[in-house]
């Protein structure tokens, strides 16, 4: 079958380009107008108004996302792939040839087979792929900037399943995802237990700890005081580069292992330059981790929006699928869906005993699945095809 979606409007912010033919192939979105979305293209969808946990209120929401495969009649065997912090849509190629960020998962033969599954990404609500986020025009004509409200992962959530009722999905065959998309993944789980038959969490614990709210306030507060900030309103005039580079370098520093950074740099110097011959502090040189860290913030400079940093890490740290609830496993009682927890061995951001902590609080007997790499937390992404087999059979059965 086909999908149609009743909004195409592009809104404000960084989206990602796709082709879009004129023939329709099986799996494809066709639009009202007869436009044939393939595979892989980011489309938007208007939700409406939405009032938000923290009390803030957002009067029209739209949120961008792709899909590949077909959903089928019964609108049975969709899932859901949650992004990370800084991740966008693109989880898969589709029908075109960039590549995605999570392809040993989702794909023509991957565990979430986009032959055989109706696989979704949405951009998360306050990002700055295509859905409403700081950058995105306010009522009066002008980006929120500043006034942009606080959003819980909650908040997403309920935008999503808006997004779901929309696409003719009652319920999701699964929902998986990795660190914040694991954090999304598991909210999903504990807010609409009726509508999440198998859950993926996958390096992220129940909820974010003490530690992991000092990282996050560290790199918001890196933007907060790049002089171009200006409070948040920065749009039109210089942005807060140099801060959300600053805030990249930290979190990168959370995402590698000790092991990995001495393993790949050690103590050597980037190449031509001199990291102890120097007449002056500002004129010594860097050592390769350091030249590694630039290179990380840089990157992130050119494709996200500081205001979106600010608005998705703040995101992550209300994540608490206790608040509210009660304790954990009282929290948890509430799940009907098959849990796959997942949590990388040398992950030193969210540790496997919180990992752990989730598992033995779940309903029934949930194992841990460990990913065996050196290279910390992002052997989330790197190496989930250690576990597809476990994967595929958490898919089918």
């Amino acid at each position: 079958m086909t999908i149609s979606v009743s909004s195409t409007d592009v809104p404000a912010g960084k989206t990602h380009s796709r082709t879009v033919s004129s023939r329709a192939v099986p799996g494809d979105t066709v639009l009202p107008d007869g436009t044939v979305l393939p595979d892989g293209t980011v489309q938007y969808l208007n939700i409406g108004s939405l009032e938000l946990e923290a009390g803030g209120f957002l009067p029209d929401v739209t949120l961008a996302y792709e899909t590949w495969g077909t959903l089928n009649a019964e609108g049975s065997n969709a899932i859901l792939v949650q992004h990370a912090l800084t991740g966008s849509t693109h989880v898969t190629r589709g029908a075109g040839d960039e590549e995605g960020w999570w392809e040993q998962l989702a794909g023509p033969g991957a565990p979430a087979d986009t032959d055989r599954f109706f696989v979704i990404s949405i951009n998360i609500l306050g990002g700055c792929y295509g859905s409403t986020g700081p950058s995105s025009t306010a009522p009066d004509g002008k980006p929120w900037g500043s006034r942009f409200p606080l959003v819980t992962l909650r908040d997403s959530t309920v935008a999503e399943a808006r997004l779901a009722d929309r696409l003719g999905i009652g319920s999701w065959h699964a929902v998986v995802g990795g660190s914040m998309g694991g954090a999304r993944a598991l909210e999903w789980a504990v807010t609409f237990p009726e509508r999440v038959r198998r859950c993926g969490v996958i390096s992220v614990g129940a909820r974010s700890t003490a530690e992991q709210i000092a990282f996050a306030q560290a790199q918001t507060l890196a933007i907060r005081q790049d002089r171009h900030f200006n409070g948040g309103d920065y749009y039109g005039g210089p942005e807060p580069e140099e801060g959300l580079a600053l805030a990249r370098r930290i979190a990168h520093i959370t995402y590698r292992s000790a092991y990995e950074l001495d393993f790949r740099f050690g103590r050597n110097a980037q190449a031509a330059e001199e990291p102890l011959q120097a007449d002056a502090l500002a004129g010594r040189g860097r050592y390769q981790v350091e030249s590694y860290l630039d290179h990380q913030g840089n990157k992130l400079v050119r494709r996200f929006d500081a205001n979106s940093y600010i608005a998705l890490t703040e995101a992550l740290m209300s994540h608490d699928v206790t608040r509210g609830r009660g304790t954990l496993k009282e929290a948890l009682a509430r799940v009907t869906a098959n849990f796959f927890v997942a949590a990388v061995e040398t992950d030193r951001l969210y540790f496997p005993a919180q990992s752990m902590e989730l598992a033995e609080a779940l309903p029934g007997n949930v194992d841990v699945h460990m990913i065996d790499s050196p290279i910390g937390h992002d052997g989330f992404l790197t190496e989930i095809g250690q576990l597809n087999a476990q994967l595929r059979e958490h898919f089918l059965n």
